[in-house]
């Protein structure tokens, strides 16, 4: 295959009309010293530079920051092809093919849910966007992701602590490879321009001006705003499932018994609940265990294998827990009408993370403070109360075996 030949400017293709802040798919995206290039004879129909990419500087508070995110020529320039063909000379390197450009620091890549549940979680219901038919068992004739960029992080810092972040991308896309910052500085070093064929663009910043996000704080959610099948992530699922050992069909509370899962924190030393109040919870689990036929599982997700953690959550009909990273593993259930997360807040506190997840996937949320609960539909707003963090947290056992109770018997085809 011939990298470099002899090609005509060819216009970029922004997929979909309606802006999606933080989420664009380019076909025909050039880049030259580092600077990424949308060639367009029609720069009216391209989305404003700053809901696309950034200077991928660490995010933080206040207008300074604000101003300090806001891409400049050097990030991205919107050029005609009369100009392109004076910067690019008659040559370009083609890479072929669908390449993935994380435009974000490492600030938020190494941690589980804001790797699984937010940025791979909206890199693929962006380009899964593409097909709107995908079915229940994932198939799609969507190409494989051929590469990932990460075009400002190093090959240290995209993994997290438990490294659950590259069993999801490898088990996925086993063919796939990677660059990390200085291969994004040795290409800009080359002096050389290249045109990628396809490029599903991600940047957490320029997400930060759309509606999605200023309503639900969640990177993903602007993507949402593009047209999708309801069985959007089965491609996903399956795979990683099915790469933990299981059948892309395995789930509970159908035609078998139903699992409980509840994911303990009683040993991290961090947003636990009262020991009175876990010990109670566990006891009415049991409960429900000895009457009703359930699987019951208390388990600290930290002392679990990844392979153990995949299989019981793809398992599990109802997962619940304090607010935490263990509730991530919510992503490989399966939805189905009994399917729900249950989510435990100190009273008065409440973040999106885990109802929006399993909102977007369609399935139940209900948040718990002590004997309270909501749903989805009647959310309190963002609090972070003292006591957020501590490891007092109330919750009534007898709350919880009841909202299980009556989830559980819901009547399914």
């Amino acid at each position: 295959m011939h990298l470099v030949r002899a090609r005509a400017i060819e216009p970029n293709r922004v997929f979909h009309k309606r802006v999606v802040a933080g989420w664009t798919i380019f076909d025909n995206l050039y880049v030259l010293n580092g600077t990424v290039y949308v060639v367009t004879d029609e720069p009216e129909t391209v989305p404003s530079r700053e809901t696309m990419t950034s200077t991928a500087v660490r995010v933080a508070n206040g207008a300074e920051a604000v101003k300090a995110r806001l891409p400049t020529d050097r990030e991205m320039r919107i050029v005609s092809t009369e100009e392109a063909g004076e910067l690019f000379g008659p040559t370009i390197e083609i890479i072929d093919g669908i390449t993935w450009l994380v435009n974000d620091p490492p600030q938020f890549i190494t941690h589980y849910y804001h790797w699984s549940a937010e940025l791979f979680f909206g890199f693929w219901r962006t380009y899964s966007s593409l097909d709107p038919t995908i079915p229940t068992t994932g198939r799609t004739p969507l190409p494989s992701l051929r590469r990932i960029w990460f075009a400002h992080t190093d090959s240290d810092h995209w993994r997290d602590y438990a490294h659950m972040n590259e069993w999801v991308l490898r088990s996925t896309f086993p063919s796939l490879t990677s660059e990390y910052l200085n291969d994004w500085n040795e290409r800009a070093k080359l002096g050389r321009p290249f045109i990628l064929d396809r490029v599903i663009f991600s940047d957490r910043a320029a997400a930060m001006h759309g509606q999605g996000f200023l309503s639900t704080d969640r990177f993903a959610a602007e993507a949402f705003e593009l047209p999708g099948s309801p069985q959007w992530w089965s491609t996903i699922r399956n795979n990683v499932i099915k790469f933990a050992g299981l059948d892309e069909d395995v789930y509970a509370g159908i035609t078998d018994s139903p699992v409980i899962t509840y994911i303990s924190r009683q040993e991290w030393g961090r947003r636990m609940l009262r020991n009175e109040d876990h010990e109670q919870l566990v006891k009415e689990l049991y409960a429900l265990r000895d009457d009703h036929g359930y699987e019951v599982n208390v388990v600290s997700m930290d002392k679990l294998s990844r392979v153990e953690q995949i299989r019981l959550a793809a398992r599990t009909t109802i997962m619940m827990g304090v607010h935490g990273n263990g509730l991530t593993s919510l992503i490989w259930m399966k939805p189905t009408a009994r399917s729900t997360v249950i989510e435990f807040f100190y009273p008065g506190g409440f973040a999106h993370d885990y109802e929006y997840t399993a909102r977007s996937l369609g399935m139940m949320y209900n948040g718990v403070w002590d004997n309270k609960t909501f749903t989805s539909a009647e959310l309190p707003p963002v609090a972070y109360p003292e006591g957020f963090q501590g490891n007092s947290i109330p919750v009534n056992g007898s709350t919880i075996a009841k909202l299980c109770r009556e989830r559980l018997s819901i009547k399914t085809d």
